[in-house]
């Protein structure tokens, strides 16, 4: 598919601050990574490099909402122990092929903006808001009660950017391996089996 000016420098804010974090990456490093005119930036992004970091961030959290989706199909029999596990092994697969360099750009931006940028830190709330909804939905689906999904969802989010985060530091992808294997028998522990519908 082929990605407009302005697409393109979204997503490569979004790759950026992965890597650099917000302070590091530049309106001029996102023209170049983008391959995108420098003058471009000010008639797409009037409102200047919030603007820009905002709209990669909702990008971010609408495509982690989306893999959740496509993620829970794939699995074989599912379970919320499956789901949680193919989420971790997402992130276990780049860093094994990619090395430990690019994180969430969710957890960059709050970790960079949230006591400098309300609106940046409203911006990040909301993906992550728009990523636990439909995490929440396929433990539903899954058999969890309702009074239980959200709050589940709310853990494995939590859970996993927390061992991201570790996986990062120690350039190792066992913390990933180790919250899978604590936190499945919790979450297959939620399932009601009267309740289960099938995806």
């Amino acid at each position: 598919m082929t990605r407009t000016p302005r697409e393109r420098m979204v997503l490569s804010a979004a790759q950026l601050v992965r890597i650099h974090g917000v302070g590091a990456t530049g309106m001029r490093d996102v023209a170049v990574h983008a391959e995108a005119p420098r003058g471009s930036l000010q008639h797409y992004f009037p409102g200047g490099k919030d603007q820009l970091i905002a709209e990669a961030v909702a990008w971010a959290g609408d495509y982690a909402a989306r893999r959740v989706a496509r993620v829970v199909t794939k699995i074989e029999n599912p379970t919320p122990g499956k789901l949680f596990a193919a989420m971790a092994g997402q992130w276990r697969d780049q860093f094994t092929d990619d090395g430990f360099d690019a994180g969430c750009p969710l957890v960059a931006t709050v970790a960079d903006t949230a006591a400098t940028s309300d609106s940046l830190r409203e911006a990040v709330g909301k993906a992550f808001d728009g990523w636990q909804r439909p995490v929440a939905t396929a433990l539903e689906q899954l058999g969890v009660p309702p009074s239980r999904s959200a709050s589940l969802a709310v853990l494995m989010l939590s859970t996993l950017e927390g061992a991201i985060v570790l996986a990062r530091a120690h350039r190792d992808v066992a913390p990933l391996e180790t919250v899978v294997e604590e936190l499945r028998p919790l979450l297959d522990g939620a399932v009601d089996r009267r309740r289960r519908r099938e995806i």
